[in-house]
């Protein structure tokens, strides 16, 4: 069996964002980048399966500009084998990462994708679905537990509800939930192993696809500053506020 996983770079999640002073985006330059944080979960659960002896080969894959693919070599340390960066500057819509995605299944034939259940930059939770669409193969989102059976899925899913089971057959695709495992740190000599590991890199260009952006993004705003609260002295206080100021009852 093989596993393709798909990452992103995304701004570290223990960065303040901050939005340009001209409105058009937020600041990226000399800021700390990361791994999508449910994009380790995949990666994670693609390398314990391979442990478990159900996988033999893990190929990390992203989208984005050259230095993107320090995220590919993230997962290598972790555990992949092989990675491919496919190039591609300014925005990437996520139906076109969903395209460009399913040109790379194409080509390496995977038994499996995963994915992280959506990217904590644009918080779009599309790719996999889009992806799943496109290749017309089974899905299962937001998963928190996955059981791999003789050519089926056991996939334990987070819902409003609660939890929901469901079987999917292989091939699919399964976008991971942050609580599907703990993602393992990447050891000194596992991240010097995983500079020789070959990463392939594809131009987004060559692949014959459309992916110019179909949303203009006109201003980018930091929200309204909440206003100080204030005290009552009783319920009734609260009420009549409640009633002649905020309008709320």
């Amino acid at each position: 069996m093989k596993i393709l996983v798909a990452v992103k770079r995304v701004i570290d999640y223990n960065v303040q964002i901050r939005v340009k002073e001209d409105g058009s985006g937020v600041v990226t330059d000399n800021v700390k980048m990361s791994t999508n944080p449910p994009d380790d979960n995949a990666v994670e659960e693609a390398v314990k399966i391979k442990e478990s002896g159900k996988a033999k080969e893990i190929v990390a894959v992203t989208v984005g500009e050259e230095k993107a693919q320090e995220t590919v070599r993230k997962a290598l340390a972790v555990g992949a084998d092989r990675g491919i960066l496919v190039k591609a500057s300014g925005t990437i819509e996520p139906l076109a990462v969903a395209k460009i995605l399913q040109k790379i299944v194409e080509k390496e034939k995977p038994d499996l994708v995963f994915m992280g259940k959506q990217a904590i930059d644009d918080d779009c939770n599309q790719t996999g679905q889009m992806l799943a669409a496109i290749l017309n193969w089974p899905q299962a989102t937001f998963a928190s537990k996955i059981d791999v059976k003789e050519n089926v899925l056991e996939v334990t899913r987070e819902v409003d509800e609660g939890l929901e089971t469901i079987e999917v057959k292989i091939p699919s695709i399964v976008t991971c939930d942050l609580r599907l495992n703990e993602p393992r740190y990447a050891s000194l000599p596992n991240i010097m192993k995983a500079k020789k590991k070959p990463l392939e890199q594809i131009d987004a260009s060559e692949l014959g696809i459309d992916i110019k952006p179909r949303i203009e993004q006109i201003k980018v705003e930091e929200p309204p500053k909440r206003k100080a609260g204030i005290k009552v002295s009783s319920v009734e206080e609260l009420v009549q506020k409640l009633k002649n100021e905020a309008k709320v009852i």
